[in-house]
């Protein structure tokens, strides 16, 4: 992620959880008391995004101790459902489709309102990260790996494996070798 998107005052974390709450909103009383006993997928996913923005916004904004803390947390919730994001790795619009597991390298610099369905894994691979640009669809099971780079607004198949770069915006990709689809990608 760029230096610049980097959340670092509360209102920028306030903006960040107001958008990627929002898939994730609590509706009424039986949505309240599953997000509190964590009994369903979307209270999950919801405290996830919560933990995950505010460890991004102790650690960017300097506090030492409650980033570590938060930090703490973060990963301990991860690894307890399987979805492992690293800090500052998704831009802001951030959805998560469903609790189970998916996986970005450290060094991954994905774009504004990226969706990751089951089973995606964005990888390094000898020494170099991929970079994903905005409204991205990753498909269930689908894998990115290395230093390719993906357009904005490209949709990627379930199981697909993306080993090249893709730089036509708007398209879809799909297939073991990833390949160009016909038709436009639709992101929702």
């Amino acid at each position: 992620m760029k230096e610049e998107n980097k959340i670092r005052t509360r209102a920028q974390l306030r903006e960040y959880l107001a958008v990627e709450l929002e898939p994730y909103k609590i509706n009424n009383v039986r949505q309240y008391i599953s997000y509190v006993l964590q009994i369903s997928e979307r209270a999950v996913l919801r405290k996830h995004m919560i933990l995950l923005r505010t460890a991004e916004y102790h650690k960017n904004a300097g506090h030492k101790i409650r980033g570590a803390i938060a930090e703490a947390r973060l990963m301990k919730f991860q690894m307890k459902n399987n979805i492992h994001i690293p800090l500052n790795t998704c831009g802001k619009g951030l959805t998560i489709a469903h609790v189970l597991p998916c996986a970005l390298s450290g060094q991954t610099d994905i774009g504004e309102n990226c969706r990751i369905h089951a089973g995606v894994y964005v990888m390094n691979y000898l020494g170099k990260d991929p970079v994903i640009g905005n409204n991205v669809i990753l498909g269930v099971g689908s894998r990115v790996v290395g230093g390719v780079t993906i357009a904005d607004n490209i949709s990627v198949g379930a199981g697909a494996v993306v080993t090249k770069d893709f730089l036509e915006p708007g398209i879809t990709v799909a297939g073991v070798p990833a390949k160009k689809l016909g038709g436009e990608s639709k992101w929702y």
